[in-house]
């Protein structure tokens, strides 16, 4: 895994004259050299994928539903391996490697069959009304313009291939930028890629550095920015382009919410299991991991004891053994800073129940009560292995708790009451509502996507490859209708 590796410009392997090195979070060593482009070579890039967008958008729908199909067996066939390359440049437990990897292979296969049924073209008889006798408008979708990507380190295959496949299907041009951190995985997309007979120039994967990327941003043959990650970073950029169509899909502070109705022991049981490895799984590093339980009073004594079991019996460790739940964080500094926040905190009033400790990069699975409000855990995404539980009295006041928040990405509602489910979804202000469920779960076909500052747009296959084309109507006149 110490090998130099190249980058793909315009469907090719290139070599830049810089580089730098890929570390493992958890013991340091260098998994693999990356090559950096120049700017000569993100320029040629840009001009490549700008210059090939009426010939891509042509392609029939056969030629890039096979490419992507190809990438999906490949994928599977890879799977292990594939798998093992994710857990070293991120830290990610094997367990929840291997059913990233799955999901990539979901994700391609999804927009091959998208592909084959795209821009079917909608017709709608005019002459309901005098002036539109004879007249039939056809409308299609036709691309916006040449996609920029930028993708995460937490899922560094999956969103990777959120951003690549549903252009390579709705027939756009793409620029992708994997995350400085972990590019490896995106990289090996690109190795794939090559193996099908997309147009050269279609797409590129380029691993720039965060400080040029700003160039990139303001390019205007780059109408089209999809970016996943900060909420910081991407409104900074939404700001900088208010010309530019933007998807924004930023962080969350994921809660789950447990009813009164929610109340036998093994109702409880399933409760606390579920939430005690969606707070830590991916180390927390997911936008919709569980980061605040709200439970109604009534069932908030004997849930709280379950879910510091639970949590107390994740498996932390090498992310290469099997047995491991909980790896590393990204990097040391980013478990310095949940560190920091946990401790402040606590010195604020909160209590703590388990965890709260920092090993290099690893944070144990932590679980606090009596959180105060306007401390950083409270108002933030945490993005680390950590969970406060809360008590309310009452469906209003969980669903009034759930909302006082910046974020909107999802929640999830313990319930078996259907009434509840719909005023669930009524009442709460996030793009997505699990009942019966954590927050954490998403399934790659869905809408996805957040309110208030969770983002801007949604992504799922057929969702992003409509964010990347728009509608074109052609009116047909003299038809004997």
């Amino acid at each position: 895994m110490t090998s130099t590796h190249a980058f793909w410009l315009a469907g090719r392997q290139v070599s830049g004259e810089d580089s730098f090195d890929v570390t493992s979070p958890w013991d340091g060593r260098v998994v693999g050299t990356v090559s950096v482009p120049s700017d000569a070579q993100i320029e040629e890039a840009v001009a490549a994928a700008y210059a090939v967008r009426d010939e891509f958008a042509a392609t029939p729908a056969h030629v890039r539903a096979a490419a992507l199909d190809r990438v999906s067996r490949r994928l599977a066939e890879r799977t292990e391996e594939i798998a093992r390359l994710i857990s070293a440049e991120n830290g990610k437990p094997m367990k929840w490697a291997r059913g990233e990897v799955g999901r990539a292979v979901s994700v391609f296969r999804f927009a091959a069959e998208e592909a084959r049924r795209f821009n079917g073209g909608e017709a709608q008889r005019l002459d309901t009304d005098l002036g539109g006798q004879g007249r039939l408008a056809l409308t299609r979708r036709f691309p916006k313009g040449v996609v920029l990507g930028i993708a995460p380190f937490n899922f560094p295959l999956n969103l990777c291939a959120h951003k690549i496949a549903p252009a390579i299907a709705a027939g756009v041009p793409i620029v992708l930028k994997p995350a400085p951190a972990t590019p490896l995985s995106g990289l090996l997309i690109g190795e794939l890629l090559a193996e099908s007979e997309l147009p050269a120039g279609s797409w590129s994967i380029l691993p720039v550095p965060n400080d040029r990327m700003p160039a990139l941003v303001q390019d205007p043959r780059l109408p089209v920015i999809s970016f996943t990650g900060s909420e910081k970073v991407g409104y900074a950029i939404m700001d900088s382009v208010p010309r530019k169509h933007c998807t924004l899909e930023l962080g969350g502070n994921g809660a789950a919410v447990v009813l009164a109705d929610f109340a036998s022991d093994e109702d409880l049981d399933r409760a606390a299991a579920r939430i005690a490895t969606f707070s830590n799984y991916q180390g927390g590093q997911s936008c919709i991991s569980v980061q605040r339980v709200i439970a109604d009073a009534s069932v908030y004594d004997r849930l709280l004891p379950r879910i510091v079991a639970a949590v107390e019996a994740q498996v932390t460790g090498d992310p290469s053994d099997d047995a491991t739940d909980v790896g590393p964080l990204v990097s040391e500094d980013a478990a310095k800073r949940v560190e920091t926040w946990v401790d402040e905190a606590v010195a604020a009033g909160a209590t703590l129940l388990a965890g709260g400790k920092r090993d290099g990069a690893s944070y144990a699975p932590t679980v606090l009560t009596d959180v105060p409000a306007d401390v950083t855990l409270a108002c933030e995404e945490v993005f680390g292995p950590v969970l406060t539980v809360q008590k309310a009295d009452g469906e209003a006041a969980a669903f009034a708790a759930v909302n006082d928040s910046k974020y909107g990405l999802q929640a999830g509602v313990f319930t078996h009451d259907l009434q509840a489910a719909f005023r669930t979804h009524r009442a709460l202000e996030v793009g997505g509502v699990v009942i019966g469920d954590v927050p954490s779960y998403r399934a790659d076909q869905m809408p996805y996507g957040g309110a208030k500052q969770s983002g801007v747009g949604r992504e799922g296959v057929k969702f992003a490859m409509d964010d990347y084309t728009y509608e074109r109507v052609m009116v047909l006149t003299g038809l004997a209708l």
